[in-house]
């Protein structure tokens, strides 16, 4: 038996100095001081020792067995402060290198176009202000002069909630928002977002974002308007630009017209972006009509007015020549980055 307890301390040494894991030196207690291990083996074969020689054997036993947890112990130490150490190397940080660069976001273009808009117009003295989304159909049609019977109030191009409520479908609604709450002057820009059942394709989509421009005050007349847009494109478009005006038809404004302006690739001789005319749309305009000035209560004799509309993916889309809509709403960030 001695020899035995001889062999199992020689190879237990063997084995813990050739352990490479904390895992690897359990496997080796286990083996040797579990409760299935050699050395216990041995303790319970005790009882076939002869009554004297049980004490020295005994004796050695244990000496043996804290001999191996002793060395066991040390060498689960040594190689947890190993461990402890290529874990602070690891983790050593050089506060002398440049720091990372975190990754930032861009403005949209959509965000830099109504910037830029806003800028111009708050210079002129106009106030930004909001309307709802959910509007009423009063607001949307009844008060711009469309009757119920217009082909704007269609289903197919009106997303109705129920037969009083819907997602607007242009930002002119705030514009009586603007004359029933505030009294003349009034200047104002509304931005916002609208809604129509359009087909997606590289020009249209079901909800996009409009610019409402309204003035009302006394003698206000179609030259104010002409001036004012004059002076918003050539500050959006470069000192040269020129612009033209084209009879139309809106139900809210009369006269009305569409503007033009030059076009600021060629100057306006024809090229591939104005598709050879020199010249390019950019928004709709038109005097107040007298009906929509008496429905907020504002009198068309003492007073008159003028507004616009321009769509903010329509400046987008021409001030930095993205030829499809969808690539603003589709959040590449291929695309964003340019920005």
């Amino acid at each position: 038996m001695q020899e035995r307890l001889y062999e199992i301390r020689k190879r237990a040494k063997e084995m813990i100095s050739s352990g490479e894991s904390p895992e690897r030196l359990n496997e080796i207690k286990v083996a040797i001081l579990g409760k299935k291990g050699e050395l216990t083996t041995i303790m319970k074969s005790l009882k076939d020792v002869a009554p004297e020689d049980r004490p020295k054997v005994g004796q050695m036993i244990n000496e043996v067995r804290s001999e191996i947890e002793e060395q066991l112990d040390e060498a689960n130490a040594r190689m947890m402060a190993q461990l402890r150490e290529a874990k602070l190397k690891a983790e050593v940080i050089d506060v002398t290198l440049p720091a990372k660069k975190p990754a930032v976001g861009h403005r949209h273009p959509n965000t830099i176009a109504l910037e830029e808009v806003e800028r111009i117009f708050v210079g002129l003295g106009y106030e930004v202000t909001e309307g709802p989304e959910i509007e009423k159909d009063y607001y949307n049609f009844e008060a711009l002069n469309i009757p119920a019977d217009h082909p704007a109030k269609d289903e197919q191009d009106t997303f109705y909630i129920n037969g009083e409520m819907l997602l607007r479908t242009q930002t002119s609604s705030t514009q009586i928002h603007a004359m029933e709450e505030g009294r003349p002057p009034i200047r104002i820009l509304a931005p916002g977002r609208v809604f129509r059942a359009d087909e997606v394709d590289a020009t249209h989509s079901p909800s996009f974002h409009q610019i409402e421009g309204l003035v009302v005050d006394k003698d206000i007349t179609f030259a104010d308007l002409k001036g004012t847009l004059a002076e918003f494109a050539k500050e959006l478009f470069g000192e040269e630009t020129k612009v033209k005006f084209r009879p139309h038809h809106f139900p809210f404004t009369e006269p009305s017209a569409e503007m033009d302006v030059s076009c600021f690739k060629c100057g306006g001789k024809g090229c591939r972006f104005c598709k050879g005319s020199g010249w390019i749309e950019i928004l709709g305009c038109g005097m107040v009509h007298p009906r929509v000035l008496e429905k907020c209560n504002i009198d068309p004799k003492e007073y008159t007015g003028f507004a616009f509309g321009v769509g903010l993916e329509r400046i987008a889309l021409l001030k930095y020549e993205i030829d499809d809509m969808r690539l603003l709403y589709e959040n590449d960030a291929r695309f964003l980055n340019q920005f």
